[in-house]
């Protein structure tokens, strides 16, 4: 097989070829009104931390609903619980859209918004990715999740891209409608898949203990339990660029115009790293411990850039490592998972990815008002740094 074919060897399925397309859609409007929310409640309040606290309101439900939605996702149909979900999201940027286009916005009722986002994605996570796994057999389910990881990353150049070209001239408001029309191409492309070549996974028998069984299967897990617990510290501390770069544009590089293109840097090298991953048969925990090296050097990297060329630059291994690490946190909860409990082990990685948002974006705000923007993303590629080290000396883990 060629390198492209074993890059997108899950392309062969045209569920998947359908499910993708959707996808890589949904989330250019998704991360256009990511864009555009952080230049809105900058330019509203002119401080970090309001971005920390509306990024605590849309991943707090994550963090305290995520292993339950998993659960939920486990039982019941997940293409039709997809459907469902998404068209909620669509609901919420059209209500977005509507309140900054009749002129009554505030950081508040932004905040709430941001707040029944969070719920709605919250049971939406592991109901979408544990669809994806259903789309291909049982060997390309590593290919998979990565090229997963490389729409959504891939989606981020365009999205944040698009927004920093049509904020001027259209304002936010337009830009969160938009969003709510992309959730269309999801919902259709899921509508046209093929019910009947569907691998689907047994669903998870009613009663018992759902949420306990998927904790004490990691805890008991001698290797995926100490990666867990490595990916939960660094997801808190290392991924909070949304609330570090606007600033880190307007005061470091005087280039406030710049958090767009930044983003799209940045997400430009997540697709580079994300399509490498795609190409591996397996994501080892090696490739964990790498990637999260080559993260803590972006972010360090990134913070301390003295002009903005060179942040382009660091932006590409901040990328790169972000969408390697977690694309293989994803395979490596799946490789030996009971098949009834795929959609709990991918909830558990996202309460940790998003789920702890709630914890670090206030924080990395509150470092980069009254610390130093630097430091605000700095700090995450130290504490990275230390995690990869500790990792590294646990010889039962990286092989």
């Amino acid at each position: 097989m060629s390198d492209s074919g074993a890059t997108f060897r899950s392309l062969k399925h045209r569920n998947a070829q359908l499910f993708f397309f959707g996808l890589m859609i949904s989330n250019v409007g998704s991360w256009m009104q990511l864009t555009a929310t952080s230049v809105l409640l900058y330019e509203l309040t002119g401080d970090a931390t309001t971005l920390g606290v509306n990024a605590a309101a849309q991943f707090l439900p994550m963090l305290l609903l995520g292993i339950w939605a998993g659960a939920i996702a486990d039982r019941v149909n997940r293409r039709r619980l997809t459907m469902i979900t998404q068209a909620g999201m669509a609901l919420q940027a059209f209500l977005l859209a509507g309140m900054v286009l009749i002129g009554n916005v505030n950081a508040p009722a932004v905040y709430l918004l941001s707040l029944f986002l969070g719920v709605v994605s919250a049971i939406d996570n592991p109901a979408r990715r544990g669809l994806v796994i259903e789309l291909v057999e049982k060997d390309d389910i590593s290919n998979a999740m990565s090229l997963n990881t490389a729409v959504m990353t891939g989606s981020r150049i365009f999205g944040p891209a698009l927004a920093a070209l049509l904020i001027g001239p259209l304002g936010p408001g337009w830009l969160f409608f938009g969003n709510g029309v992309s959730f269309a191409a999801l919902i259709g492309s899921i509508a046209a898949i093929d019910e009947r070549k569907l691998y689907r996974t047994p669903p998870a028998p009613p009663g018992g203990t759902p949420v306990r069984d998927a904790f004490r299967y990691v805890r008991g897990h001698s290797e995926l339990f100490p990666v867990f617990i490595t990916f939960s510290v660094v997801a808190t501390f290392a991924f909070n660029y949304n609330v570090s770069l606007p600033k880190l544009a307007d005061q470091r590089w005087d280039s406030p115009d710049a958090y767009g293109w930044l983003l799209a840097a940045v997400s430009f090298g997540s697709l580079l790293g994300a399509l490498v991953g795609a190409r591996q048969h397996t994501l080892t925990y090696k490739w964990f411990t790498l990637a999260g090296v080559m993260l803590a050097v972006g972010n360090i990297s990134m913070a301390w850039a003295p002009n903005l060329p060179l942040a382009f630059i660091a932006a590409l291994p901040l990328g790169a490592g972000g969408a390697a690490f977690v694309a293989a946190s994803n395979s490596i909860s799946q490789y030996d998972a009971p098949p009834d409990m795929r959609s709990r082990m991918l909830a558990l990685v996202a309460v940790a990815f998003l789920g702890s948002t709630p914890i670090g974006g206030p924080i990395t705000g509150w470092v980069a008002d009254h610390v130093s923007v630097e430091w605000s993303l700095g700090y995450g590629g130290v504490i990275t740094f230390g995690c990869m080290a500790w990792l590294a000396f646990r010889t039962d883990v990286v092989k």
